[in-house]
């Protein structure tokens, strides 16, 4: 008989983080809609629409809170920040080309998967461990709620 793997509880998200742990809930749902568009062989434009009102209407306003209010708690210079802080550049600009599109959604669905996991089960963690509860109210406080679109006009993954 092989003996349990002895792993440490996973950390209880802080109820200041869940909202916008939820937000990373919706960009996973981006993820699989732009792998489901593929698989269907919806073009390109169409998947493009959607991601281009998706990082406007979400992304933007989250990356901002997590850089202005999450990020500081451990500290710009912190490896685990300047590692998400490029992976905010590369998606920033991943989702504003305009051109090779085909490429960019494939980049994006799987950079995007990767760069949630990371800040979900690793960044958050460490922020939890060390923010204060002013801080973390702080930070529940400026999160803004990104509005739904559960009547998008086109829904390709369909």
């Amino acid at each position: 008989m092989i003996p349990p793997v002895n792993r440490p509880n996973p950390l209880k998200r802080s109820p200041h983080l869940k909202a916008i742990s939820r937000d990373h809930h919706d960009g996973l749902l981006l993820c699989w809609k732009i792998r489901e568009g593929f698989k269907r062989d919806v073009h390109v434009e169409r998947m493009k629409r959607y991601t281009d009102w998706f990082w406007e209407t979400h992304l933007v306003d989250h990356f901002e809170i997590e850089e202005t209010h999450i990020f500081p708690v451990l500290g710009n210079e912190h490896d685990l920040v300047k590692r998400a802080l490029a992976e905010h550049r590369r998606l920033k600009r991943l989702f504003e080309q305009d051109t090779d599109v085909w490429r960019s959604l494939n980049l994006i669905e799987e950079e995007l998967d990767g760069h949630i996991r990371f800040e979900e089960r690793v960044l958050f963690n460490e922020v939890q461990q060390v923010a204060t509860e002013a801080q973390l109210e702080a930070i529940a406080i400026h999160h803004r709620h990104a509005p739904q679109c559960p009547d998008w006009e086109d829904p390709f993954w369909e």
